[in-house]
């Protein structure tokens, strides 16, 4: 887990860990230990993999109220050792003994929300979030400990006989306990827990107003012709009686699995803008001035700011980059602003082309609004690359993408991916797979997966799929990676089997690959294994790498084969996917940079966030600033969510990701040099997991540091476009 992502959660409970006896707060989950005992609970067996079949909350809430009470108590132990002890070994005295003590939790916290996206019969919401705080409390209490801290700040300063894995791991115990204040005097931790309370209540309020006022809007439809060319799915969700899908009425909301895909679909302008203003202006005042956020958004930046006053930094941006590849708020910056100068103007002469179709088209505006883009820039795409997501998803039956992928991912990186039967898993539709490394008789490594929606049992969210990491590799615990892939892929019917939209490719290439660094890590700690320790805007780079291979068009001979025919993906459509790609793409870049910028002022200004919008908006966006337009009003993801300071993450990733694979891209046509640089990604980037820097591993396998050139070339923006 990234450190900024949990370290002002962890802070929360210090103080109370420090100052209460050990049982004390803990009192609720006791009771739900039930009488199970320890060597009967399926969840932690430790002879092979757990028995799904056999989970119940009970032994959940069981595995979970006794593990950390241990592990807690354990902790105490190692304090105690430690106090006894004149030159204690950072490792062998601390950080050894925590690996091993520590295995069985994170595993059992992993099947737990392996269960809850998979099956939330068996693991319903409220059941799954009493377990992930207990678990994530007693974790943290390894970053709280004054005297670890000591310790592993001694090594640290010290370098004696620690390793480059070993360091990093150090590294992550101390930067844990600075940004928990572990360092500070009494009363500036009085200071911080005080400010850390208001701050989770003021994120509570925004968060609050947001889903309240996302949940009052409705607009009721009646005339059949606006939905006459709706999709299916859309029309299930819309309409009020499910049996009269074409009859109506029909009732939209905010919801993101409506909104989209209407903005996308409705022909009619002024019930798209509608929509539209009722979405960019929640939070706004404009209505219900109970519900506007302009006042906590500045309360949340004020707190922001005292925060990292208090642990002595200059701005809530530089605390977020002590956890991030980034570096700093400059290097920030000035990627947004190399990408920008390229962005920019090709979204200018992107709109000029969408208005021009749009006028030939029957189009009445006298310019191209925010409204109109979504609904436009389809009809644009049909139109000029002969683009239909049911023509296209013909070729993608669910095994032959499957297969393709496995055999993809065999070749470049020299594993075996095979089917294990008779698992036990939370469903019949689970598969289980174990890998293999080239000169492994036993598997390395495993992952279920889940492909297919389950309305009645599983979590429902627009192209969603998750990987959950259920247990890191470590060799001081001796443990193996264990994953679950869980997607909603439509079920096979008995006519057709399941069919993928491009999209659906899209995420489990990305997820897959997302999986690939967690399985095939091969560290020595658990702490830094996989995705552990990632900096969060390196975090989604090998999952962006492996979806890249889309935009090669062998990739389309392996995972393609139309479900009657089982003809390959003819050239004309890969290239017709390719077109699709690049369409709009300044456009869609421009604004993610304008939020990438946004967030980073608010979190490194005192500007008042309104002036922020008009500074920013016309350099970033190719739009007039409507006066409801008030989308920093609904911004959650920074502001509720952890993306404060950090969402230009994305568009990091992205850079990173599309570099490494030019990398491929510039040997495509020598197997040998292919396999070649597999082999330097996958003893790189797939095995060094959080155990090394990522702009140390960028530089082994490049041999230099990123640059945004491949990003842009694969988004068609390489050349700077002059508008007239």
């Amino acid at each position: 887990m990234s450190l900024s992502r949990c370290s002002t959660r962890i802070f929360q409970n210090r103080n109370n860990l420090l100052k209460l006896s050990k049982r004390h707060g803990y009192i609720v989950l006791v009771p739900e230990i039930g009488e199970d005992s320890l060597e009967k609970n399926p969840l932690i067996q430790r002879d092979g993999l757990p028995e799904f079949n056999n989970i119940t909350i009970e032994n959940c809430m069981a595995a979970i109220g006794k593990q950390t009470l241990e592990f807690e108590s354990d902790i105490k132990k190692i304090e105690l050792e430690l106090s006894n002890l004149e030159n204690p070994d950072s490792f062998k005295n601390v950080i050894d003994p925590i690996e091993k003590l520590g295995s069985s939790l994170d595993m059992t916290w992993g099947l737990s929300k392996t269960l809850y996206l998979g099956n939330s019969t068996l693991m319903p919401t409220k059941s799954y979030l009493a377990i992930h705080e207990r678990a994530r409390r007693a974790r943290a209490v390894k970053f709280n400990s004054p005297i670890i801290y000591d310790v592993i700040l001694k090594a640290l300063e010290s370098r004696k006989d620690l390793n480059d894995e070993q360091t990093r791991v150090a590294k992550k115990f101390v930067l844990e306990g600075k940004l928990n204040g572990i360092n500070l005097n009494e009363d500036k931790k009085a200071h911080l827990k005080e400010n850390l309370n208001k701050l989770m209540a003021e994120r509570n309020k925004f968060r609050i107003k947001n889903e309240i006022a996302t949940r009052q809007f409705a607009h009721r439809i009646h005339d059949p012709q606006v939905v006459s060319g709706l999709p299916i799915d859309l029309l299930k969700s819309i309409a009020s009686n499910a049996n009269r899908l074409q009859t109506g009425p029909w009732t939209l909301s905010l919801h993101p699995h409506v909104y989209v895909p209407f903005m996308e679909y409705c022909p009619d302008r002024e019930i798209r803008w509608n929509v539209w203003q009722a979405m960019v202006s929640r939070g706004s005042g404009y209505g219900d001035r109970e519900l506007e956020t302009g006042s906590n958004i500045e309360e949340i930046r004020f707190l922001r700011r005292d925060q990292a006053a208090i642990l002595g930094y200059k701005t809530f941006g530089d605390i977020s980059m002590e956890t991030k590849m980034a570096g700093s708020v400059e290097n920030v910056l000035n990627m947004l602003e190399t990408l920008r100068a390229y962005a920019k103007p090709a979204q200018d002469a992107e709109l000029e082309s969408m208005y021009a179709f749009a006028l030939e088209s029957g189009f009445e505006g006298s310019r191209m609004e925010l409204w109109d883009v979504p609904y436009w820039r389809r009809k644009q795409r049909m139109a000029s690359f002969d683009f239909s997501e049911k023509s296209f998803q013909k070729y993608f039956p669910l095994p032959t993408v499957l297969n393709g992928l496995f055999e993809l991912c065999e070749r470049l990186f020299n594993i075996t991916i095979k089917q294990r039967t008779g698992v036990s898993a939370w469903h019949k539709d689970v598969r289980f797979y174990d890998i293999f490394e080239s000169h492994s008789s036993a598997p390395v490594a495993g992952f279920y997966l889940d492909p297919y929606a389950r309305n009645e049992e599983k979590i429902q969210m627009p192209n969603s799929g998750w990987m959950v990491g259920i247990q890191n590799h470590s060799r001081i615990a001796d443990t193996k990676p264990l994953a679950a892939l869980i997607f909603n892929f439509e079920p096979p019917t008995a006519e057709t089997p399941t069919l993928l939209q491009f999209k659906d490719v899209s995420l489990l290439f990305h997820k897959f690959g997302h999986a690939l660094q967690h399985l095939l890590s091969r560290t020595d700690y658990s702490e830094v294994s996989g995705l552990s320790n990632i900096e969060w805007d390196a975090v989604e780079v090998c999952g962006h790498v492996l979806a890249h291979w889309l935009q090669n068009e062998s990739t389309y001979k392996l995972i393609s084969s139309h479900y009657k025919s089982e003809d390959k993906l003819p050239t004309r459509m890969f290239e017709s996917l390719i077109s699709v790609h690049r369409h709009t793409a300044g456009l869609e870049l421009s604004r993610e940079l304008y939020l990438s910028a946004l967030d980073m002022e608010l979190h490194t200004t005192k500007t008042f966030w309104l002036d922020l919008v008009k500074k920013l908006w016309p350099v970033y966006r190719s739009f007039p600033l409507s006066k409801v337009d008030s989308h920093p009003c609904s911004f959650t993801q920074i502001f509720t969510e952890e993306w404060a300071a950090a969402y230009y993450s994305h568009i990091w990733s992205r850079v990173i990701a599309a570099d490494i694979y030019s990398a491929f891209h510039e040997v495509r046509d020598n197997e040998e040099q292919i396999l070649e640089v597999g082999k330097r990604f996958r003893h790189t980037f797939l095995a060094l997991g959080g155990g090394c820097h990522p702009s140390e591993v960028f530089r082994q396998f490049r041999g230099r540091d990123p640059s945004p050139k491949a990003l842009l070339s694969s988004l068609g923006l390489r050349k700077k476009v002059i508008v007239t």
